[in-house]
Order: C-alpha cells, then structure tokens, then sequence
C-alpha cells in the first residue's frame, strides 16, 4: 500500500533523508521511530505530497506522490501533531466544510454519521470545537482524516497531551482502524507505538536502521548467547558448573534467597546456543531449574541500541531478507 524506495531528501550538503526505503501492507500499522532530527517528519510530509523528495519515490498505493499528487492524496488521511482544525466552527460545519474541500463522492449525511460513530464524537456533534477538551479535538481530527475512506492514515503523535484515559481510548480506535487501513504512525511514546503497531521502523540519521517486528529485534539484539535463570541450588558450586559449559564467557549471581534459588546471568559467546547444555548441567547436578530465559530488550532499550550506534551490523538491513525495505 505504501512504497518508498531509495528516497533521498537534501538540503544544501545535508541529508535529512538518506536513501530509504521500505514498505507497509495493507493493514498494517507500522510505528515511525527516532530521535530528535531523524528525518521522520521530513519522510512523513514526503508521503503527504508536503514537500518534494531530491531523489527516489514515495508510493501510495502504486502511485507516485510527486507525479500525480491529486491521484495519490486521494487515498490519504493525515492527522499532523496539531489538528487543522477551525476553533469557531462547530463540528457538524468542520467536517462538511472538509468534505467539500476532498471533493468526497460518498453519500454526505450517511458516511459523516458513520465516521463521528467510529470516533465517538455524535454528542459533540453540534458543540462549537474550541469548546471541545483536547481529546474531543483530537478525535475531530480522527475524523476529518477519515472523511472519504482514504486507504492510508498517516497520525503523527496522535496522543501527543491527552491524559491516559484519553490515550487508551486513542490506541484502541488505531489499533481498530488498522483493520481497515494502512497506518503509520510517528511517536516519541515508546509505549504505545508497542501497544498498537505491527512493525516497526527506526530511523536515525536520516537512514532506516531497522525495520522489523518488536519481537524480532529483540531476539536479534538480545541473541540466544545471553540467558537470565532462576536455579536452587549451592550458589558457588552453580557459578562454577555454568563457567564450565564450552562457549560460556562469563557467569553472574545476582542474588541468592533464602529458599536457596539463585538469580543467575550466564553470556556465552555470540551465537553460541547454550540452553540445552544449561539445562542438562543443571539436571546432572540434582538443582532445580525455576526459569530460564534469553535476555530480551525492551522497546526502549532495542532504541536506545540502534540510534546510540550500538545496533549489529546485520540490523541495517533487516528488511532486504523480508521484502520490507
């Protein structure tokens, strides 16, 4: 549904966007990731048709947002960080106003009630928006985005002030969305873009660092090598058997409890798979094994890796092999 391909954003010697590329299906939600400067917001006012790219394309839906813009724009629904939206105008006149101005075909009254149900803006329909809170405000941005059942939403910080009620209520209806459209949706909140998208892309630089599932690059950047595990036995004579399993590097106890379990750390070398060797050890010397488990990285911690120039090599590119990037 959407396609960038080798696209390139200068400006003088500065590269704001570096040869990108990647893709996002049809119902997708894909979370745009990166610091401060990473080029995401250049990206998204690219697919938008907001500005012009130097080099590459941007695809929605086959078409090319530069050569046919008014075709490709068609198939958009954008919610930028600040609604566009006209504080005197009650609801009900905004979103005929913006009807008019998409030039929508569908029928008026009918495809209007269906979207203020989808967002849940009906009992403010008549209100005058600026006397709306600011998570009404953001829903009748919801929903001028959705107003001619556009294929693609791009939601840039959608939840950006609301308070956690309001947040909750905005992540369920993306996540519904997401059934329907294909979504990108730009955050600096870690937290939700963990609780609504598919897949993630992270951008730091200007160039796409990593393009994969949450799950994916946390078993990427964690590896099989490091494993955390709870085990009940003799501490020191724990640590010892473990420093003796062929490939293991370095072997911590983190804490001893009175029951005698152990929270043990063992690295190995990288790609090196130690846990049936782990396992065995532990049921050869008559200890319990209460938990064993790879040392999975959070969201913020896989971030943190990849736009800090701690990412592996092999991140660069994670989504050549998928036909993502």
């Amino acid at each position: 549904m959407i396609e960038v391909i080798n696209l390139t954003k200068r400006y003088g010697d500065k590269k704001a966007v570096d040869n990108i590329s990647f893709k996002a299906e049809d119902g997708e939600v894909l979370g745009f990731l990166g610091p401060n400067g990473a080029g995401k917001s250049t990206t998204m006012n690219i697919l938008t048709g907001y500005i012009s790219c130097t080099d590459g394309k941007a695809l929605i839906d086959g078409v090319d947002i530069l050569e046919d813009p008014i075709k490709a724009k068609k198939q958009i629904g954008y919610l930028p960080e600040l609604p566009p939206l006209y504080m005197d105008m009650i609801v009900k006149e905004y979103l005929y106003f913006v009807y008019d101005l998409k030039k929508c075909k569908l029928p008026k009254v009918s495809h209007l009630k269906d979207i203020c149900g989808l967002v849940k803006i009906d009992h403010v329909y008549n209100r005058i928006i600026k006397n709306l809170s600011k998570g009404y405000r953001q829903r009748v941005g919801l929903a001028q985005a959705l107003i001619g059942n556009p294929k693609v939403l791009i939601l840039d910080e959608p939840t950006v002030g609301l308070d956690p009620k309001q947040i909750i209520e905005i992540r369920t209806l993306i996540r519904k969305l997401g059934k329907n459209h294909t979504v990108i949706l730009s955050s600096h909140i870690l937290s939700e873009v963990q609780a609504v998208c598919d897949k993630i892309i992270v951008i730091n630089e200007g160039k796409v660092v990593a393009n994969d599932t949450e799950e994916h690059l946390s078993q990427k950047l964690s590896g099989e090598h490091k494993l955390t595990a709870k085990i009940q036995g003799d501490k020191d004579k724990i640590v010892r058997a473990m420093q003796g399993i062929k490939g293991v590097e370095k072997v911590i106890c983190d804490a001893s409890h009175k029951d005698g379990v152990n929270d043990i750390r063992i690295e190995a070398k990288e790609g090196v798979d130690i846990r049936r060797d782990v396992f065995e050890t532990v049921v050869k010397n008559g200890w319990y094994m209460l938990e064993l488990k790879t040392s999975e990285l959070s969201l913020e911690d896989i971030f943190l890796k990849l736009t800090m120039g701690e990412a592996l090599p092999a991140l660069e590119n994670t989504s050549d092999k998928e036909g993502n990037d």
